[in-house]
């Protein structure tokens, strides 16, 4: 059996239509759309289902937990049954599960029915990465993933803007039943527009090996796990202010939840500036340089944002702007950490783009979810949380110093 390292057992496109690639990016948003756009209704949402505010900020950590767990089922599937299978019956739970958050009881329910379309959610995210490494050389992968996250932005910059009006003329149920209609549009879409793209080479591979046996080649690979954890670690803070942000900024700081999507976009229009400029700087620099000077950055902006919180300095300006900075350094790093690990293993694209997505959301899901058990209505808990979590990312990449020598440019 050839290695899975050899690039020439591919045959990647030069180009992807238009329409392909916002499809692609869509179903790579899918998930995080479903998750902003109904933060501006979390307080409605706990008073209607008679429960409290930490009840259902746990709706957005169980969300982050469900998207960790589906994707190791959905990357293995997508190498061995193809790329359209796993992502037509992810978007058919992810489209019925939206219609059970629609027509939820109580919070309980909610969290369930959060759980599952997290679940089907997330074979967007996986088997849109595989299909770019399916089709894109190394070098390439870099500027197609910030054209996907360019997409992907759209999400912080939008959906809570149009969730907090869709309060304005409707109740938060309506958001969910739009999720669902969202979700039949895009299984749809992947009839219509996207062919097979998983190589035979990947098709005999899969069958040879247990999904076991893939996860355990890649977490055995130095290069695969530094650049999957850094990344994790330090794309952490994202999920962290995301759960927290609603609390911090309408609860703390009385910001208005039509406001607040502007605030939210705001951060979104950043990480997008700063995806485009990665993409641009990826033609003459190596993903791991950019990854780790983005972490420094993300680090320095954390620390002053953590001393903000608790001195109170600048009022809600001096967590506000740090935070933006911190969205901008995201900017810089989940393409090339992701790029980094995908160009390891071609054969196993779907499993590692899976083993990405788990590690980050897994991690998102702990920092979320411990920061929110200590929101008091400061900074401070997601201060100190988003300050953490990127700390440990640049200790471990200093420790593991994760690099691929698939991309050219300057080391």
């Amino acid at each position: 059996m050839a290695e899975s390292s050899v690039e020439t057992t591919i045959a990647p496109e030069p180009t992807l239509g238009v329409w392909i690639i916002v499809a692609l990016g869509v179903l790579t948003a899918l998930g995080p759309f479903a998750i902003d756009l109904y933060l501006p209704a979390l307080p409605a949402i706990a008073r209607d289902l008679h429960s409290d505010n930490g009840a259902a900020q746990r709706t957005v950590a169980i969300f982050f937990l469900g998207m960790a767990l589906g994707q190791p089922v959905h990357g293995p599937l997508s190498d061995r049954f193809g790329r359209r299978l796993p992502l037509f019956g992810g978007l058919a739970v992810f489209t019925l599960s939206s219609i059970g958050c629609a027509l939820a009881p109580s919070m309980e329910f909610l969290t369930a029915m959060r759980f599952l379309q997290a679940l089907g959610g997330c074979a967007g995210v996986v088997v849109a990465r595989a299909i770019v490494r399916d089709r894109f050389q190394p070098r390439d992968t870099v500027r197609v993933f910030a054209t996907l996250t360019l997409i992907l932005g759209v999400s912080p910059i939008l959906a809570p803007l149009f969730g907090g009006y869709i309060l304005l003329v409707s109740d938060w149920r309506t958001i969910f039943l739009l999720l669902a209609a969202l979700g039949a549009v895009m299984l749809a879409a992947t009839y219509f527009l996207l062919i097979e793209s998983r190589s035979d080479e990947t098709a005999a591979l899969a069958r040879s090996e247990s999904p076991w046996r893939s996860y355990k080649a890649l977490i055995a690979n130095p290069h695969v796990m530094g650049f999957v954890l850094v990344g994790a670690f330090a794309g952490a803070a994202m999920p962290t202010y995301v759960s927290c942000a609603p609390s911090v900024l309408i609860g703390g700081y009385h910001v208005s939840p039509t406001m607040f999507g502007w605030y939210f976009g705001v951060n979104g229009a950043g990480l997008i500036a700063a995806t485009q400029v990665n993409g641009y700087l990826s033609r003459s620099y190596r993903p791991d340089l950019i990854l780790k000077i983005a972490n420094r950055i993300a680090l320095g902006v954390a620390l002053i944002m953590l001393l903000n919180a608790f001195t109170g300095f600048g009022g809600m300006w001096g967590v506000v702007v740090p935070l933006f900075l911190m969205c901008v350094s995201m900017g810089f790093n989940q393409s090339n950490a992701l790029a980094g690990a995908m160009a390891e293993d071609p054969l196993r694209a779907g499993a590692t783009a899976a083993l990405v997505g788990a590690t980050q959301f897994a991690v998102g899901a702990v920092c979320s979810t411990i920061a929110s058990a200590y929101l008091d209505g400061s900074a401070r808990p997601m201060a100190l949380m988003i300050s953490a979590t990127i700390a440990v990312a640049v200790i471990l990449f200093a420790v593991m110093r994760p690099h691929t020598t698939h991309f050219g440019g300057r080391p």
